[in-house]
C-alpha cells in the first residue's frame, strides 16, 4: 500500500466527519459579524486548494525534496496525530465548538484537557497534519498552502481572542491568555 492514498483518506475523513459533527452544537448567543470572517476563510480556502494538488509529476523548480517511502509514512502517522488532537479538542469543547466565531449559549472558557495545554488545540492538530502534508509534497504549492493556511488560523485564532474577550469578560478570558499558550505546547502565552 502507498501512503499518498492514505493520506488522502485522512483528510477526506476528518473533513465529511467534521461537517457531519457540525450539527452537534448549541444555539448562537452572538456571533462576530461575517465581514470580519472573510479575510482569514479566504486565506484558508486559498490554501486548502493550493494544498489538494497532486505532488506527483512535479520535478525542477516547484519539486524541493523527496522524503522517501519511510519519510512518507511517517507523515502519515503526523497527519493521524494531528487529527487525533483536533478532535479529542473537539469533542473537548463539546457543544460549545463553531465553525464561525461564536458565543454559544452558557459559554464558558474551557481550560481542561487539550485547552489546558494550548488555547487553540484544534488549530495545533490541524497544523501539525498540514506541516505533515507539506512535508510529504515537498513542493512549492505545499508550502505555499500551508503558509496561507497558517495564516488563516492565525488571524481566526486572533479574531476569536479578541471576541471572546469582549464576550465572556477580560478577566475570564484575559487571565487564561496570559497563563497558556496559543498554538504550541510550552510556547509564548501572548
Amino acid at each position: 500500500m502507498r501512503p499518498g492514498p492514505i493520506m488522502l483518506a485522512i483528510w477526506i475523513a476528518w473533513a465529511i466527519s467534521w461537517l457531519v459533527a457540525a450539527a452537534w452544537s448549541d444555539d448562537t448567543q452572538s456571533q462576530a459579524p461575517l465581514a470580519t470572517e472573510i479575510l482569514y476563510r479566504i486565506l484558508m480556502l486559498i490554501g486548502a486548494l493550493v494544498m489538494v494538488v497532486p505532488a506527483h509529476g512535479y520535478e525542477g523548480r516547484l519539486r524541493l525534496w523527496h522524503i522517501g517511502w519511510w519519510g512518507a509514512w511517517v507523515c502519515v502517522a503526523l497527519i493521524a496525530a494531528g487529527i487525533t488532537v483536533a478532535w479529542w479538542a473537539r469533542v473537548h469543547l463539546g457543544r460549545m465548538w463553531s465553525a464561525r466565531v461564536t458565543r454559544k449559549v452558557n459559554h464558558t472558557v474551557v481550560e481542561s484537557g487539550p485547552y489546558a495545554v494550548v488555547r487553540h488545540p484544534i488549530y495545533s492538530g490541524l497544523l501539525l497534519s498540514l506541516i505533515a502534508t507539506a512535508a510529504a509534497k515537498g513542493t512549492v504549492l505545499g508550502l505555499a498552502g500551508l503558509l496561507f493556511t497558517l495564516i488563516g488560523m492565525w488571524m481566526k485564532a486572533r479574531l476569536e481572542e479578541r471576541w471572546l474577550a469582549q464576550e465572556l469578560g477580560e478577566a475570564a478570558y484575559g487571565d487564561y491568555r496570559h497563563r497558556v499558550p496559543m498554538l504550541l505546547p510550552f510556547g509564548p502565552t501572548d
